[in-house]
Protein backbone atom coordinates (compact mmCIF):
# COMPACT_ATOMS: atom_id res chain seq x y z
CA UNK A 1 0.00 0.00 0.00
CA UNK A 2 0.86 3.61 -0.88
CA UNK A 3 1.40 6.04 2.07
CA UNK A 4 -1.35 8.59 2.25
CA UNK A 5 1.23 11.92 1.84
CA UNK A 6 1.01 14.18 4.59
CA UNK A 7 0.67 18.19 3.44
CA UNK A 8 3.67 20.37 3.75
CA UNK A 9 3.75 22.86 6.41
CA UNK A 10 4.43 26.30 5.39
CA UNK A 11 8.25 26.80 6.45
CA UNK A 12 8.33 30.03 8.77
CA UNK A 13 10.06 33.32 7.33
CA UNK A 14 12.87 34.81 9.86
CA UNK A 15 11.09 36.98 11.17
CA UNK A 16 9.43 34.62 13.34
CA UNK A 17 12.65 32.67 14.99
CA UNK A 18 13.02 32.99 18.98
CA UNK A 19 15.84 32.22 20.88
CA UNK A 20 15.35 28.42 23.30
CA UNK A 21 14.52 29.45 26.87
CA UNK A 22 17.71 29.83 28.86
CA UNK A 23 18.51 31.53 32.31
CA UNK A 24 18.37 30.85 35.98
CA UNK A 25 15.17 33.09 36.23
CA UNK A 26 13.29 31.08 33.82
CA UNK A 27 14.61 27.97 35.41
CA UNK A 28 13.37 29.45 38.70
CA UNK A 29 9.89 30.21 37.11
CA UNK A 30 9.47 26.97 35.70
CA UNK A 31 10.80 25.57 39.80
CA UNK A 32 7.83 27.34 40.99
CA UNK A 33 4.89 26.23 38.12
CA UNK A 34 5.63 22.87 38.89
CA UNK A 35 6.11 22.75 42.97
CA UNK A 36 2.61 24.78 43.13
CA UNK A 37 0.97 22.81 40.41
CA UNK A 38 0.27 25.58 38.46
CA UNK A 39 -1.00 25.98 34.62
CA UNK A 40 0.11 28.06 32.39
CA UNK A 41 -1.07 29.54 28.95
CA UNK A 42 2.60 29.82 28.03
CA UNK A 43 3.37 26.60 28.01
CA UNK A 44 -0.37 25.14 27.38
CA UNK A 45 -0.33 27.62 24.63
CA UNK A 46 3.70 26.84 23.12
CA UNK A 47 3.89 30.96 23.27
CA UNK A 48 6.73 31.88 21.24
CA UNK A 49 7.60 34.63 23.97
CA UNK A 50 7.77 32.39 26.77
CA UNK A 51 11.67 32.25 27.16
CA UNK A 52 11.72 36.36 27.42
CA UNK A 53 8.97 36.91 29.90
CA UNK A 54 9.71 33.87 32.26
CA UNK A 55 13.29 35.18 32.13
CA UNK A 56 12.08 38.43 33.23
CA UNK A 57 10.32 36.23 36.18
CA UNK A 58 6.64 36.75 34.86
CA UNK A 59 4.10 34.16 33.47
CA UNK A 60 0.25 33.60 32.30
CA UNK A 61 -1.53 32.00 34.74
CA UNK A 62 -4.09 29.69 33.76
CA UNK A 63 -6.79 28.56 36.36
CA UNK A 64 -9.87 26.18 36.42
CA UNK A 65 -7.82 23.24 34.81
CA UNK A 66 -6.06 22.66 31.81
CA UNK A 67 -9.05 21.20 30.36
CA UNK A 68 -11.63 23.54 28.28
CA UNK A 69 -14.82 22.63 27.38
CA UNK A 70 -14.69 24.53 24.03
CA UNK A 71 -12.91 23.24 20.63
CA UNK A 72 -11.20 26.41 19.45
CA UNK A 73 -9.60 25.63 15.81
CA UNK A 74 -6.54 28.12 16.74
CA UNK A 75 -6.04 26.53 20.19
CA UNK A 76 -3.90 23.78 21.32
CA UNK A 77 -5.27 23.79 24.97
CA UNK A 78 -6.85 20.30 25.81
CA UNK A 79 -10.72 19.36 25.27
CA UNK A 80 -13.27 17.89 27.16
CA UNK A 81 -14.58 17.05 30.47
CA UNK A 82 -12.78 19.24 33.29
CA UNK A 83 -12.08 17.98 36.51
CA UNK A 84 -14.08 20.00 39.40
CA UNK A 85 -12.78 23.52 40.17
CA UNK A 86 -10.34 23.22 43.14
CA UNK A 87 -11.38 25.78 45.85
CA UNK A 88 -7.87 26.32 46.97
CA UNK A 89 -6.46 27.28 43.58
CA UNK A 90 -7.00 31.17 44.24
CA UNK A 91 -5.05 31.22 47.65
CA UNK A 92 -2.52 28.45 46.01
CA UNK A 93 -2.05 31.05 42.70
CA UNK A 94 -1.21 34.27 45.27
CA UNK A 95 1.19 32.31 47.07
CA UNK A 96 2.99 31.57 43.84
CA UNK A 97 2.61 35.18 42.47
CA UNK A 98 4.22 36.43 45.87
CA UNK A 99 6.96 34.07 46.36
CA UNK A 100 7.82 35.55 42.41
CA UNK A 101 7.84 38.94 42.86
CA UNK A 102 5.61 39.13 40.11
CA UNK A 103 4.74 42.73 40.11
CA UNK A 104 1.97 42.65 37.29
CA UNK A 105 0.34 39.57 37.86
CA UNK A 106 -2.18 37.80 34.14
CA UNK A 107 -4.42 35.71 34.66
CA UNK A 108 -6.09 33.51 32.40
CA UNK A 109 -8.68 30.24 32.16
CA UNK A 110 -10.02 27.37 30.18
CA UNK A 111 -14.23 28.44 29.26
CA UNK A 112 -15.95 26.26 31.85
CA UNK A 113 -19.30 26.16 30.39
CA UNK A 114 -19.81 23.06 32.45
CA UNK A 115 -19.85 25.12 35.36
CA UNK A 116 -23.52 27.55 36.52
CA UNK A 117 -20.92 30.25 37.10
CA UNK A 118 -19.07 29.73 34.59
CA UNK A 119 -15.93 29.51 36.94
CA UNK A 120 -16.17 33.55 37.42
CA UNK A 121 -16.09 32.94 41.47
CA UNK A 122 -12.83 31.23 41.26
CA UNK A 123 -11.96 33.63 38.97
CA UNK A 124 -13.46 36.34 41.69
CA UNK A 125 -11.30 35.10 44.77
CA UNK A 126 -8.22 34.71 42.43
CA UNK A 127 -8.02 38.50 41.78
CA UNK A 128 -9.03 38.69 45.61
CA UNK A 129 -6.41 36.52 47.24
CA UNK A 130 -3.29 37.70 44.96
CA UNK A 131 -4.60 41.26 46.03
CA UNK A 132 -4.51 40.52 49.77
CA UNK A 133 -1.00 38.63 49.77
CA UNK A 134 0.61 41.16 47.05
CA UNK A 135 -1.34 44.30 47.91
CA UNK A 136 1.18 46.27 44.99
CA UNK A 137 1.12 43.74 42.18
CA UNK A 138 -1.20 44.78 39.80
CA UNK A 139 -2.97 42.87 37.48
CA UNK A 140 -4.94 41.49 34.27
CA UNK A 141 -7.52 39.31 33.99
CA UNK A 142 -7.84 37.44 30.23
CA UNK A 143 -11.52 35.96 30.46
CA UNK A 144 -13.81 34.11 28.50
CA UNK A 145 -17.17 35.40 27.81
CA UNK A 146 -18.83 33.36 30.13
CA UNK A 147 -21.65 32.33 27.48
CA UNK A 148 -23.72 36.32 27.75
CA UNK A 149 -24.31 35.03 31.31
CA UNK A 150 -24.03 38.81 32.50
CA UNK A 151 -24.54 37.63 36.11
CA UNK A 152 -21.16 35.90 35.93
CA UNK A 153 -19.60 38.75 34.30
CA UNK A 154 -20.76 41.07 36.81
CA UNK A 155 -18.21 39.47 39.64
CA UNK A 156 -15.41 40.09 37.54
CA UNK A 157 -16.57 43.84 37.50
CA UNK A 158 -17.11 44.03 41.09
CA UNK A 159 -13.14 41.84 41.61
CA UNK A 160 -11.94 45.23 39.78
CA UNK A 161 -8.98 44.18 38.29
CA UNK A 162 -6.98 46.86 36.66
CA UNK A 163 -7.09 45.46 33.20
CA UNK A 164 -9.94 43.22 31.95
CA UNK A 165 -9.27 41.74 28.73
CA UNK A 166 -10.98 39.26 26.29
CA UNK A 167 -10.02 38.31 23.12
CA UNK A 168 -12.40 38.55 19.61
CA UNK A 169 -9.61 36.19 18.06
CA UNK A 170 -10.47 37.13 14.50
CA UNK A 171 -12.48 38.84 12.06
CA UNK A 172 -16.30 38.60 11.87
CA UNK A 173 -16.33 36.56 9.02
CA UNK A 174 -13.79 33.90 9.76
CA UNK A 175 -15.17 33.62 14.17
CA UNK A 176 -17.62 30.65 13.54
CA UNK A 177 -14.39 28.56 12.11
CA UNK A 178 -11.42 29.94 14.20
CA UNK A 179 -14.19 30.12 17.48
CA UNK A 180 -16.58 27.37 17.30
CA UNK A 181 -18.47 28.04 20.12
CA UNK A 182 -18.26 31.91 20.63
CA UNK A 183 -20.17 34.83 19.09
CA UNK A 184 -18.38 37.70 17.54
CA UNK A 185 -21.04 40.44 19.02
CA UNK A 186 -21.36 38.35 21.85
CA UNK A 187 -17.69 39.15 22.71
CA UNK A 188 -18.15 42.66 21.60
CA UNK A 189 -20.55 43.04 24.12
CA UNK A 190 -18.34 42.26 27.08
CA UNK A 191 -16.03 44.59 26.48
CA UNK A 192 -18.75 47.16 26.04
CA UNK A 193 -20.19 46.18 29.29
CA UNK A 194 -16.34 46.39 30.77
CA UNK A 195 -15.74 49.38 29.81
CA UNK A 196 -18.85 50.66 31.23
CA UNK A 197 -18.62 49.62 34.37
CA UNK A 198 -14.95 52.04 33.73
CA UNK A 199 -12.45 49.30 33.58
CA UNK A 200 -9.49 49.22 31.10
CA UNK A 201 -10.30 46.82 28.01
CA UNK A 202 -8.10 44.87 26.11
CA UNK A 203 -8.48 42.60 23.03
CA UNK A 204 -6.08 40.52 20.90
CA UNK A 205 -6.19 39.37 17.41
CA UNK A 206 -4.50 37.00 15.38
CA UNK A 207 -4.10 37.46 11.66
CA UNK A 208 -2.95 34.94 9.17
CA UNK A 209 -6.29 32.80 9.45
CA UNK A 210 -7.60 34.04 5.82
CA UNK A 211 -9.11 37.56 6.69
CA UNK A 212 -7.94 40.31 4.40
CA UNK A 213 -6.62 43.65 5.81
CA UNK A 214 -9.38 45.59 5.28
CA UNK A 215 -11.29 42.82 7.70
CA UNK A 216 -8.69 43.81 10.33
CA UNK A 217 -9.41 47.20 10.25
CA UNK A 218 -13.17 46.96 10.40
CA UNK A 219 -12.45 44.49 13.99
CA UNK A 220 -10.16 47.60 15.03
CA UNK A 221 -13.27 49.95 14.61
CA UNK A 222 -16.05 47.30 16.21
CA UNK A 223 -13.39 47.04 18.87
CA UNK A 224 -13.04 51.01 19.40
CA UNK A 225 -16.97 51.18 19.11
CA UNK A 226 -16.99 49.33 22.46
CA UNK A 227 -14.62 51.79 23.81
CA UNK A 228 -11.57 49.11 23.82
CA UNK A 229 -8.48 50.48 24.78
CA UNK A 230 -6.14 48.19 24.64
CA UNK A 231 -5.49 46.04 21.53
CA UNK A 232 -2.92 43.36 20.45
CA UNK A 233 -1.96 42.18 17.20
CA UNK A 234 0.07 39.50 16.24
CA UNK A 235 0.40 35.95 14.10
CA UNK A 236 -1.38 33.05 14.39
CA UNK A 237 1.16 29.75 14.04
CA UNK A 238 -0.48 26.24 13.63
CA UNK A 239 0.44 24.44 16.86
CA UNK A 240 -0.11 20.96 15.58
CA UNK A 241 -1.44 19.31 12.04
CA UNK A 242 -4.83 19.06 13.89
CA UNK A 243 -5.19 22.70 14.14
CA UNK A 244 -6.33 25.21 11.38
CA UNK A 245 -3.26 26.23 9.10
CA UNK A 246 -1.68 29.19 8.31
CA UNK A 247 -2.66 30.94 5.38
CA UNK A 248 -0.19 33.68 5.27
CA UNK A 249 2.85 35.04 7.33
CA UNK A 250 1.95 38.38 7.75
CA UNK A 251 4.90 41.02 6.99
CA UNK A 252 6.42 43.02 10.20
CA UNK A 253 5.57 45.68 7.60
CA UNK A 254 1.53 45.13 7.44
CA UNK A 255 1.73 44.76 11.23
CA UNK A 256 3.49 48.15 11.49
CA UNK A 257 1.00 49.81 9.52
CA UNK A 258 -1.91 48.40 11.36
CA UNK A 259 -0.20 49.67 14.45
CA UNK A 260 -0.06 53.25 13.32
CA UNK A 261 -3.88 53.25 12.57
CA UNK A 262 -4.57 51.49 16.43
CA UNK A 263 -2.97 54.94 17.43
CA UNK A 264 -5.15 56.88 14.94
CA UNK A 265 -7.98 55.35 16.05
CA UNK A 266 -7.44 56.14 19.52
CA UNK A 267 -6.56 53.22 21.48
CA UNK A 268 -4.47 54.14 24.37
CA UNK A 269 -1.66 51.10 23.56
CA UNK A 270 -1.17 48.93 20.48
CA UNK A 271 0.78 45.84 20.77
CA UNK A 272 1.35 45.24 17.13
CA UNK A 273 3.79 43.01 15.64
CA UNK A 274 4.46 38.82 14.53
CA UNK A 275 5.13 37.77 17.66
CA UNK A 276 3.07 39.83 20.05
CA UNK A 277 0.44 37.49 22.30
CA UNK A 278 -2.20 38.36 24.47
CA UNK A 279 0.01 39.22 27.56
CA UNK A 280 3.11 40.54 25.43
CA UNK A 281 4.20 43.72 27.64
CA UNK A 282 0.87 43.52 29.70
CA UNK A 283 2.88 45.32 32.37
CA UNK A 284 2.72 48.42 30.47
CA UNK A 285 -1.05 48.35 29.45
CA UNK A 286 -1.90 49.29 33.26
CA UNK A 287 -0.64 52.34 32.81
Amino acid sequence: MTATPQPQRTPKPKWLRVKLPTGESYRNVREIVSEHKLHTICESGHCPNMGECWGEGTATFMILGNICTRSCGFCNVATGRPLEADPFEPGRVARSVKLMGVKHAVITSVDRDDLPDGGSEIWAQTVRAIRAQSPGTTMETLIPDFAGKWENLARIIQAAPEVVSHNLETVRRLTKEVRIQAKYDRSLEVLRRLAQANLRTKSGVMLGLGETFDEVVETMEDLRSVNCQVITLGQYLQPTPKHLPVQEFVHPDVFAKLGELGQTMGFRHVESGPLVRSSYHAEKHVH
